[in-house]
Order: structure tokens, then C-alpha cells, then sequence
């Protein structure tokens, strides 16, 4: 039926508007036709219906969102339940499976729909299962039975099944069945039952309450620790303590034994006659049928003697005796294990051999007892110089080698990470060393290659560092070199443009490019501010060369600092002109830069040194800045925004946003990346991502700006979805401020004038 403000754009003769009128309520539900009645009375009827039932879909279109939400918080609590649901059929064949029950079962649950629960029993519960089934769909009551479970890949698990048969018009139908896995106490009730046999075993033990208050000590434990049972009853177990283990070691003992139900390891005791030894321990908690502990159960075995006789085997066999580095046969063990860590987690080590220069000369005119010394002071210094959890070796003679663990992915970053490490071991080496009454001056020579890309042969990596050694003895010593002779140039590309650009901050060589913001009329709204480097020889430099070696070097914090030194006193500028002094400034602000102990004391300090309002600075935040401390971004974050300053969200939907701290953090502005916005006319994921954004930012109170917006079509689709805020190359790009304040000036003409320039 049309609507009065349709059918009023048109011009239509009286009859025929009355001829229409008649047609429709003909057919209408609720109205009879009245050949008397005006016909704009009647129309006017019409239309106040055609509002009753555009409301009435309304209502049915809220109710429908309403349902569709509980029906999601009933999947929510269904799904990840700490225990398994399933439903089974009469057959036994599963229905129904929670996310929970195909984690426990190690199978897709899309897998499991029709298989056959006792697929998962294991052979010797087979029985068990088909009486206690068959029990359950007799009896209607639940029934609760306790059998050993077996995964697809062979695993195995005990599990505790509470079965509640189902009916069906009067008729049972199925099976429900919850399942909740009892491993852990299954091994606790086994563990007492074997320490409770072996009680007056060869090895010592110990029962407590559960407070930790001795209940009873078996002969041997006596024998070891010289403590007769009146002795110790009563008594907790830290009579025993050596006072070798700080308060952190039985911390994590004790969270370990609450977790788990156990722990063994090593252990510093002392005996009644106050000798500190060694011995091995196993604690596991006893539980009762409630679940909670009930008691300790501690064995030990004094272990002097084996330890001492391991310790020295394990020193003759893998440490080289003159420095006490890793020999050789460590070396490679270490190395494989680099190799399969690096292999797993993606991130890339590092081979590096290090020679002494002219140590030769050294042990020939000074003889080899001053030449075990340099070697023992040069270990020290190596040592001291790499990271907790790399590995120093001897290889023999006056070669040492260092493998370098957890680099980064990137491969020339790794290359930065290990050429950092290697300088220092330079530095370090370099310096004089006092062998008795001689001052001796040596350097090193490094070879290094790096490791994570294949699967490198350790024979092969060998060569290749001894190669990148050699190159490093023949550059002239006292020197790092890399096997990859690409990798070297890299670094040495690095090295230089780091160089230029700590001149670059001395000459003052950076500018501030703007490119504008514009609302839904096109109006300006303000600008971002984007650093520029206009090197004296290479002209104009991409932020995209130099931004990652400000960042990796530390410069981005000088960098960062005068980017919003300059930016504010743009705004100090724009606030005396009444054409200008509305427009604000987005400054992009680095993660290292935010966390700095003072960052809000700087931001702060600029503000007041340039006197401006606050309000018109903006921090643009990546996604990277939520992912590390969360907490203290709050509180950073917090104290800006009561002081003024607005906060967006670069780059939002690239990266991994918790929704559950977004709502907590002081952001004002959420902006829509370019990568979404270029494909936004033909790719209907990208709609949907956008419309998502908008959606979520309406909801938690933000704006939206679109950043990369190219096209008119593109700015209307944003448009029409609730996006007013925008920034491309549409409106105009990057530019100085000379060509920017043009640019505002004319875009203030009209919206035609901005989207031509």
C-alpha cells in the first residue's frame, strides 16, 4: 500500500487518487470503504496504520535481537562448561556434545555427531559401560559410575559419568550424559595406596595433616635424618630446612603440589647433627572423597654420594676443565636443542665463533700457563657479555663459540639483535688484561650465521661460521662478519643510515607533514601530523626506512619527543586565527615512547610550555600499545584524558583488540585502517568489518574516522553506514603547512572546491 509522502511526489488527478484509495481498502484487514468519507481523511487513516504497523515490526524486530541474544548466552554457558555434556541416542550413539566434551575427547565436535560413545571406553570397561547404559535406560533416576576413557590418539583419562535418561512422548529416547574428568585423583588415590605398602621401603618418608603437621615418619627416614619419630610428630617439615632455598623455591613448590597434587625434585636438608645434604624428594597431597586434601605423603632419598659422583662426572664429561665453559660435546647437544626450539617457535638463532687474535704469539713468548690465563679471563668476559640463556662453549685452543637463542622472527632484525651482542663481546675483549705481572692487549675475531629458516645441518653451520670467521680475520681483525654476505650489506645499509639519522636529530633535519580531517560537509576538522626526513643528499625519506631503526635504536624517543614539541606549537599558531583555532592535531605516539615512566609529565609539559588548549591535541595509539601492560595503559591513558587530551585507536581491526579492555580504556576515537576502506566498493567482507567497527564504536560511546579514502563512492558507502569523519587522499594528501593551510582555506569555500583538490 503506498504511503501519503510517496504518493504526494507526483501530481494526480482527484479520481484517480480516490480509484486507488478504493483499490487498497478492498483488500484491507481492518478498514471499510465509505464512499462519502473525503479522501484525505481516508488517506490520512491509512498512513496513521501503516505507523501502527511499522511499529508493530519494531516491536517484533526487537523481540527477535532479544531472543537471538539469549539464545547466544545459553550457547555460551553450554559450550564452555567446565564439564562435557553429551546427549547419546538409545543406540548409545552421540547426539549432542558440548565444546568442552570434544576437547576432553580430543575430537572436532562436528566429528563426533553419530559416533558411538563406547568408541571411547576402553576394552577392559566395555562391559561396565554396556550394563551401567543399559542399567540407566531402565531406571528413571540419575546414575553415576566411574571407568577409564580413551582418546582417538590413545590417550587416556578416568572419568566420573552422571547418566539421566530422556524421554520422549512418555518413551525414553536417549541418554544424557555429563562427564568430568578424575585422572588426577584416580593417581593421588593410587599414589597413597602404593606409599601406604612401601611405607618401611629402603626410601625415607614423611605424613602430614593437612596443615603440615607430621603425623608419623617410617625407619629409614630416621636413618637419614637422624631424627627419631618423638622427635618430629607433631612438628612441620621446615625443621629440616638447610636455609639453602630462598622463600620463592617453595613458593613455586607449593603452588606446584596445589595444582598438580605433587612435586619431586631436589632438595638442600639438614640432619639433627646440623650437616647440610642432598636429597631427592617426592611430596604428593592425599585426597579425600570431597576433594580437598586430607594429608602430605613425602619420600626421600639422601642422594651425597650419587650427586657428588654425577657433578663430577658431568663436569669431566661436558665442561672444559680449564675455563668450565660447555665443551664440545655440550656445545652440539645445546645446539640441537637450539635448533628444535627455534624450529618450533618460528624465532631465529644465531652460530657465532670467536677466535683470539695472535694468541699464538702470546703462549710462545710468554709461555702457556700466561695463555690459560687469558683464556680464563677471556671466558669470563664472553660470559658476561650475552643474554641469561645462551650458551658459551670452548671449542678448543683459543676458539670459543656462543649460540644465541630467541631472536627475532625478521631475519634482518635477528642479524641487528646478534651484531648488537657480538659488539659488545668486541668491546669487552678489547680491553687490557692483567696476567700476573704482564698487561696484555688481545682482540677477537667474530664469525656468525644465523639458524631458524630450515632445517641447517649442524656440520653445516659450523662451516658456515668458521667461513663468516675467517672473512673477519681477513677484514682485519678485531671484527664481526656474517656468512650471508646479503645479511652483511644489510647491516652495514643499518648501520649507516642509524648514523644519519642521530645527525638528522643534532641538524634538525625532520619536518611535519599534515594531511586533513574532514566531517560529513567536508569541513575540516583538523589534521594528522606525519614526520617527514628531508636528508641533504637522498631528498625526502619514507618514514617507512627510517621509523623501524628509530625504533629498534631507541632514537624514536627524541624523534617522538620533538614531533609533539612542534605539532603544539602548530596549534599555538592555528588558536591566534579565528579561521584556524578550531582545528586539532592527531600525533601518532610510539609503544616505546608511551612507556616511559614521565610520558605523562611530558605531554603534560608541552601543553602548558606552548599554552594551548588540550583539547586539541589527540594521541593516535596503535593496536600493539593494548597487547603489553595492559594495566598500566589504563592508568596512563586515564590521566591524560582528565587532563583533556582525546585518544584514538589507529590501525583498528588489524590487529588483536580485547574487547573486554577496550571498554576500559579513555578512547575517544576509533579509526577505520585504509585496508578495509580501498576494497570497500567490491568486497563484502570488508563491509561487514566496517560496519562492525562503526556498530561497536556507536555502542561504546566513540567516534569513527576513516582513514584511506580515495573515492566519492567509497566516502558515500562510509557515509551511508554512519562513518562522518574522514582522511585520504580524496580530501588531500600528506603535505607541508604552508600547502595544508591552502588547503583548509579552500576546502572551507565549499565541499565541491575540497573534493577537487
Amino acid at each position: 500500500m503506498p504511503k501519503l509522502n510517496q504518493m504526494s511526489k507526483k501530481p494526480v488527478k482527484h479520481n484517480s487518487l480516490r480509484k486507488a484509495a478504493e483499490t487498497d481498502l478492498e483488500h484491507h484487514p481492518k478498514l471499510t470503504w465509505d464512499k462519502s468519507r473525503p479522501v484525505e481523511e481516508i488517506l490520512q487513516e491509512l498512513q496513521v496504520h501503516q505507523i501502527e504497523l511499522d511499529l508493530q515490526n519494531e516491536q517484533l524486530r526487537q523481540t527477535s535481537i532479544e531472543l537471538e541474544e539469549s539464545r547466544d548466552r545459553y550457547v555460551n554457558f553450554y559450550d564452555f562448561a567446565p564439564v562435557g555434556y553429551l546427549t547419546l541416542s538409545f543406540e548409545g550413539k552421540i547426539e549432542e556434545a558440548n565444546l568442552t566434551a570434544a576437547a576432553m575427547l580430543a575430537v572436532e565436535r562436528r566429528e563426533l555427531k553419530h559416533l558411538a560413545f563406547n568408541t571411547f571406553i576402553t576394552p577392559e570397561e566395555q562391559d561396565n559401560w554396556y550394563l551401567h547404559f543399559r542399567s540407566v535406560l531402565k531406571f528413571d533416576h540419575t546414575q553415576t559410575c566411574e571407568l577409564l576413557l580413551q582418546r582417538v590418539d590413545g590417550t587416556r583419562f578416568y572419568s566420573r559419568l552422571d547418566c539421566l535418561n530422556l524421554t520422549k512422548n512418555g518413551r525414553i529416547s536417549g541418554v544424557h550424559l555429563v562427564m568430568i574428568d578424575i585422572t588426577d585423583r584416580k593417581i593421588s588415590e593410587n599414589s597413597l595406596r602404593i606409599a601406604a605398602t612401601a611405607f618401611e621401603s629402603q626410601e625415607g618418608m614423611i605424613i602430614t595433616d593437612s596443615e603440615m603437621n607430621i603425623l608419623n615418619v617410617n625407619s629409614s627416614f630416621t636413618k637419614i635424618s637422624g631424627y627419631a619419630a618423638q622427635d618430629v610428630i607433631g612438628k612441620n617439615p621446615r625443621i629440616l630446612q638447610s636455609g639453602r632455598h630462598d622463600e620463592n623455591f617453595y613458593a613455586e613448590m607449593w603452588s606446584r603440589i596445589n595444582q598438580i597434587g605433587y612435586w619431586e625434585g631436589e632438595i638442600w636438608n639438614k640432619r639433627k647433627s646440623g650437616e647440610i645434604y642432598p636429597e631427592h624428594i617426592t611430596i604428593s597431597a592425599v585426597k579425600d572423597l570431597a576433594g580437598k586434601v586430607s594429608n602430605y605423603v613425602a619420600t626421600l632419598t639422601d642422594i651425597t654420594m650419587s650427586k657428588q659422583a654425577a657433578d663430577e662426572i658431568m663436569h669431566l664429561a661436558f665442561y672444559d676443565t680449564l675455563t668450565l665453559l660447555p665443551n664440545r660435546r655440550l656445545l652440539i647437544d645445546r645446539l640441537k636443542f637450539a635448533l628444535a626450539s627455534s624450529a618450533r617457535s618460528t624465532k631465529r638463532g644465531a652460530l657465532l665463533f670467536l677466535d683470539l687474535d695472535n694468541f699464538k704469539i702470546l703462549n710462545d713468548t710468554l709461555g702457556h700457563d700466561i695463555g690459560d690465563q687469558l683464556l680464563q679471563q677471556a671466558a669470563l668476559r664472553i660470559q658476561s657479555n650475552v643474554r641469561e640463556g645462551d650458551t658459551v662453549a670452548r671449542q678448543g685452543g683459543d676458539e670459543f663459540v656462543v649460540i644465541l637463542e630467541d631472536l627475532s622472527e625478521a631475519i634482518f632484525e635477528a642479524a641487528a639483535q646478534t651484531e648488537t651482542i657480538g659488539k659488545k663481546i668486541l668491546s669487552a675483549l678489547s680491553q687490557p688484561y692483567q696476567l700476573g705481572a704482564h698487561q696484555h692487549f688481545c682482540t677477537i675475531s667474530i664469525g656468525a650465521t644465523l639458524f631458524g629458516d630450515s632445517q641447517t645441518e649442524i656440520d653445516g653451520l659450523f662451516k658456515q661460521a668458521d667461513i663468516a670467521m675467517y672473512q673477519s680475520k681477513k677484514a682485519g681483525r678485531n671484527t664481526l662478519r656474517f656468512f650471508d654476505q646479503q645479511m652483511q650489506n644489510g647491516l652495514n645499509i643499518r648501520a649507516i643510515l642509524e648514523s644519519e639519522l642521530r645527525e638528522a636529530i643534532e641538524k634538525n633535519q625532520f619536518e611535519l607533514y599534515y594531511q586533513v580531517q574532514v566531517d560529513e560537509t567536508n569541513r575540516a576538522l583538523g589534521a594528522e601530523a606525519l614526520i617527514r626526513w628531508l636528508h641533504p643528499e637522498r631528498g625526502l625519506v619514507s618514514p617507512v626506512q627510517f621509523i623501524p631503526v628509530a625504533e629498534e635504536t631507541g632514537l624514536i624517543l627524541p624523534i617522538g619527543k620533538w614531533v609533539l614539541d612542534t605539532a603544539c606549537a602548530q596549534l599555538k599558531t592555528w588558536q591566534k586565527d579565528s579561521n584556524t583555532k578550531h582545528l586539532k592535531i592527531s600525533v601518532n605516539v610510539s609503544a616505546k615512547q608511551f612507556r616511559q615512566a614521565d610520558f605523562v609529565d611530558q605531554i603534560i609539559d608541552v601543553i602548558q610550555r606552548h599554552n594551548i588548549s588540550p583539547t586539541l591535541l589527540k594521541l593516535e595509539l596503535t593496536e600493539s600499545h593494548l597487547l603489553d601492560n595492559i594495566e598500566e595503559t589504563i592508568l596512563t591513558m586515564n590521566e591524560l584524558s582528565k587532563f583533556g587530551i582525546d585518544f584514538s585507536l589507529d590501525d583498528f581491526g588489524t590487529g588483536y583488540s580485547s574487547l573486554q579492555y577496550l571498554k576500559r580504556l579513555s578512547i575517544n576515537q576509533l579509526k577505520i585502517d585504509q585496508s578495509f576502506v580501498h576494497d570497500l566498493t567490491s568486497d563484502k567482507s570488508d563491509r561487514a568489518i566496517v560496519r562492525t567497527i562503526i556498530a561497536m564504536a556507536d555502542s561504546l560511546n566513540m567516534s569513527v574516522i576513516a582513514e584511506g579514502v580515495e573515492t566519492e563512492e567509497q566516502r558515500q558507502l562510509l557515509l551511508n553506514k554512519g562513518c562522518n569523519h574522514f582522511q585520504g587522499y580524496l580530501f588531500g594528501k600528506p603535505v607541508p603547512i604552508a600547502e595544508f593551510e591552502a588547503l583548509v582555506c579552500i576546502s572551507s569555500k565549499g565541499r565541491g572546491d575540497a573534493a577537487s583538490s
